[in-house]
């Protein structure tokens, strides 16, 4: 999910240098969303994974 939204990110660059400020934009918008979403995902596993281990005594 990260490498979409850098992807779309790149798009959007690319797309604001060269003049074109819709694409600009949408291609911004989807790039803030997907990198949202895999912040939210990540930190949901890493509590996850961090509550299974002391459940098993790792930590």
């Amino acid at each position: 999910m990260l490498k979409w939204a850098i992807i779309f990110a790149v798009i959007a660059l690319i797309a604001g240098a060269l003049g074109f400020g819709g694409i600009a934009g949408a291609s911004a918008g989807l790039a803030k969303i997907l990198f949202v979403a895999f912040l939210v995902i990540a930190a949901v596993l890493f509590f996850m994974g961090r509550a299974a281990a002391s459940r098993i005594g790792g930590g």
